[in-house]
């Protein structure tokens, strides 16, 4: 991550450190966003340390933009590659966000319309089809309690489309089995309801049936002698250690899709719109603030849209 910019009482730098306030108070952004817009901004801030140009926000030109996008596009990675162009992207996003917040708070700043963004490829989404899917979720040993847990993991994960960072900060004493159904907070503050699976319930119920401690966390780990003084969080599962419980499922069954949590979600949605949900739901569950993020899955409505094309065209000739 970027460090601080030498001049931490330039105009600019101060009023960053305000628009940070902003998203963590008002808007409610993630930890993550505002360690990630905190980075893009102060690496401005750096840039323009190195380039000697004074730090105010009328200092802020299309032609200085111009020019610090030259040095992102020529900026290398840890493995010497260049910086990729949806990376780019961010710090175009960030900066643009800053001024949309300074021109709120009447700053004579640049328009940040004036900053266009750079053209990116479509991200080709990675989702498992029914049988991959199957196999997955067949892989954990349930001869064990960390078998049955990682099948529990497993079925709720492509039962509900969750966030990984949503299902570690599940609470058992959250969960309504009866109903089927929890809420949750995710992204940006955004509140939304989860509905489980009937398979899912009935994993979840196993794994509890088997676990001896009054652990809080719905998700907890095994490995090592269990300790009864050790505090919640420090037994709940960790982002990291769903990662690598998946990716050694995916070993185990030579799967030849690298498949993570964020596969399964991608999977979840496809399995919904291939069944015929409509895309706005999905947005709904997915918990997406906007349709368009969404609308990465088009790769399944316009296999939609091929078979009504199929099915209906030219009937009346």
């Amino acid at each position: 991550m970027s460090t601080q910019p030498a001049n931490c009482n330039s105009e600019i730098v101060i009023k960053i450190d305000q628009f940070l306030q902003y998203l963590q108070v008002e808007k409610g952004s993630s930890p993550l966003t505002i360690r990630n817009y905190k980075h893009y901004l102060y690496r401005f801030c750096l840039w323009m340390e190195s380039q000697g140009i004074r730090e105010t926000l009328k200092d802020i030109n299309q032609e200085i933009i111009r020019q610090y996008r030259v040095y992102l596009s020529s900026l290398k990675g840890e493995h010497n590659e260049p910086m990729n162009r949806r990376t780019q992207g961010y710090h175009v996003i960030a900066l643009r966000s800053f001024l949309k917040w300074c021109i709120k708070n009447d700053f004579n700043v640049l328009s940040p319309e004036k900053i266009d963004l750079p053209k990116v490829q479509e991200r080709q989404v990675k989702f498992l089809n029914g049988e991959q899917v199957d196999r997955l979720l067949n892989a954990p040993s349930l001869s064990t309690i960390q078998g049955k847990r990682d099948k529990a993991i497993l079925e709720v994960l492509f039962s509900t489309g969750l966030r990984v960072s949503e299902l570690v900060r599940l609470d058992r004493d959250k969960i309504d089995l009866e109903r089927k159904e929890f809420g949750i907070i995710g992204k940006g503050g955004k509140a939304r309801v989860v509905f489980l699976s009937n398979r899912a319930c009935e994993w979840i119920n196993k794994y509890l049936g088997e676990r001896p401690d009054h652990y809080r966390p719905l998700f907890i780990r095994h490995k090592g002698k269990m300790d009864p003084t050790l505090p919640d969080e420090k037994m709940r599962l960790t982002p990291r250690s769903i990662q690598r419980m998946i990716k050694k499922y995916v070993k185990k069954i030579k799967l030849p899709v690298d498949a993570t949590p964020h596969v399964l979600r991608h999977s979840f949605a496809t399995d919904l719109l291939i069944a015929g949900a409509d895309i706005r739901s999905v947005q709904e569950m997915l918990g997406h603030k906007n349709i368009s993020t969404t609308q990465i899955y088009t790769h399944v409505t316009n296999r939609q849209l091929r078979s009504v094309h199929e099915a209906f065209h030219g009937k009346g000739n």
